[in-house]
């Protein structure tokens, strides 16, 4: 029945693609988030959905839509040149099995991002593509989230459609990825035009920004909680009223602590300390060995190079006796071999050296620059068509300092939903540098001078020149 319905609703899809051929790029949009070929048993594996809407969206862009609007930013050459970077180094990675199976997704999330930009030509694009991928999310958030207010959850325990620990669907990527669409729902609640923004549409808001919220409870992902802190951080910057902001969210958060679980406290509580604490000891060994490792291998070693690591560490472990007056440290020896990176920093150094972090960076913080840009430009404006802009701007840029916070202690440099914020960014950049009055109105004035300038030289020139002799 689940491999019915998950047909049906996309066949349906594809079909209205058709007639709006723009529907597949967000039918692939969807499947990417969601992967509902993982979530069914008989129909939905044996389909390739992804590959199918991956290709649909690029041909029906390439069949129907106008190329006139569409401009190559410097972020796609910067992921055109990390794609064909990573794909060099997957050639002559350490592990090659390995590196080909990482590269079968990543060269897929590389390139949609690099394409995707070019369909986001106007505003309703824009808008279609992050509420697609809210709601995706949001298909997740919900579920987990019911499961967590009804005694769900916990570290590494099933709350999601898939049974699988990758992608989305890896407890602190989720997390991270749920606060991290916060401020685009928020965005959504004040200028959507798709469904407008009524009291339904907001009541349906905050409730998913509360399910947001508890999927660092849920899933009891320290990652989550400090994106929490971020999200909070950044939202005094806008806040007119800053001491009722602190007090309210203080009082909610007083409210909420009866309903969390001790297991959620006995796991933050390792944030501060991470010597007592087996996984986040292995990271810092980890990140340690990268280190080592890039000064004999400065281009990196490919995907999934960290399969060649082994360390050994000493870890305290505390006892206490019977009666719980005295507790004993003692250390113990640790061996480990193969352990992930658990930074998406890391990642990139260690698969793809020092050349690869620094086209990652480059990315990530062109990004940061060029919404702060556009957050400058027109959050002054006051235009009837002028007030989504700054807004938009700045929850694109918040989505993306959270992911950058979070992926210090996840290894998801090439999440394909951060990717696509990436894209979206780059097309939201090009659409408004294209539709900006004040830059067109610059662009004729100086157009203006330019051709009174070449006009002025002309005159001069004719001035300078000798009259003719009169015919005799």
């Amino acid at each position: 029945m689940i491999d019915l319905a998950l047909f049906a609703f996309i066949a349906s899809v594809m079909l209205i693609g058709f007639r709006r051929p723009f529907i597949w790029v967000l039918a692939y949009i969807y499947v990417d988030i969601l992967s509902p070929g993982r979530m069914g048993y008989t129909i939905m594996p044996a389909i390739q959905i992804s590959l199918i809407t991956f290709c649909a969206a690029f041909a029906g862009w390439l069949l129907t839509d106008s190329k006139r609007e569409a401009r190559f930013t410097l972020r796609q050459a910067i992921m055109g040149v990390l794609l064909l970077y990573c794909m060099w180094t997957t050639g002559n990675a350490d592990f090659p099995e390995f590196a080909d199976e990482k590269w079968q997704w990543v060269w897929k999330a590389l390139f949609f991002a690099i394409f995707l930009p070019f369909t986001m030509i106007t505003r309703l694009r824009i808008e279609s593509a992050l509420l697609v991928m809210v709601l995706t999310v949001a298909a997740i958030v919900i579920s987990a989230g019911m499961k967590t207010v009804l005694g769900g959850g916990g570290y590494e325990r099933n709350l999601f459609f898939v049974n699988d620990n990758s992608g989305i669907y890896e407890s602190s990527t989720l997390a991270t990825v749920a606060i991290c669409s916060i401020p685009v729902i928020i965005w959504l609640t004040k200028h959507g035009t798709i469904f407008e923004p009524d009291w339904r549409v907001k009541t349906f808001a905050y409730s998913l920004i509360f399910a947001c919220l508890l999927m660092p409870i849920g899933t009891e992902a320290r990652t989550g909680l400090i994106c929490i802190a971020v999200l909070i951080g950044l939202a005094m910057r806008d806040v007119k009223r800053r001491l009722v902001f602190i007090v309210s969210g203080a009082a909610l958060a007083l409210v909420a602590l009866p309903f969390i679980p001790q297991s959620y406290y006995e796991r933050m509580s390792t944030i501060t300390s991470h010597e007592g604490d087996q996984s986040a000891s292995t990271r810092v060994a980890v990140w340690t060995w990268t280190l080592e490792y890039v000064q004999d291998n400065p281009v990196g070693g490919g995907f999934d190079a960290y399969r060649g690591n082994k360390f050994t560490y000493d870890m305290p472990v505390k006892q206490e006796n019977l009666d719980g007056n005295t507790v004993s440290v003692e250390y113990r020896e640790v061996t480990d071999n193969g352990r992930a990176y658990h930074s998406a920093i890391f990642e990139m150094l260690g698969e793809q050296g020092w050349p690869g972090l620094f086209l990652w960076l480059w990315l990530h913080a062109l990004g940061l620059w060029q919404m702060e840009r556009l957050r400058r430009r027109w959050r002054g404006r006051t235009g009837a068509d002028q007030q989504w802009q700054a807004p938009l701007a700045t929850a694109l840029q918040y989505a993306q300092i959270i992911y950058l916070v979070g992926s210090l202690f996840q290894g998801i440099a090439y999440q394909p939903f951060v990717l696509m914020l990436v894209a979206l960014q780059c097309g939201f950049w090009s659409y408004l540098k294209r539709t900006d009055p004040e830059q067109a109105k610059q662009r004729k004035l100086a157009s203006t001078r330019l051709q009174s300038g070449e006009q002025r030289a002309a005159d001069g020139r004719a001035a300078a020149q000798p009259e003719a002799p009169a015919a005799s």
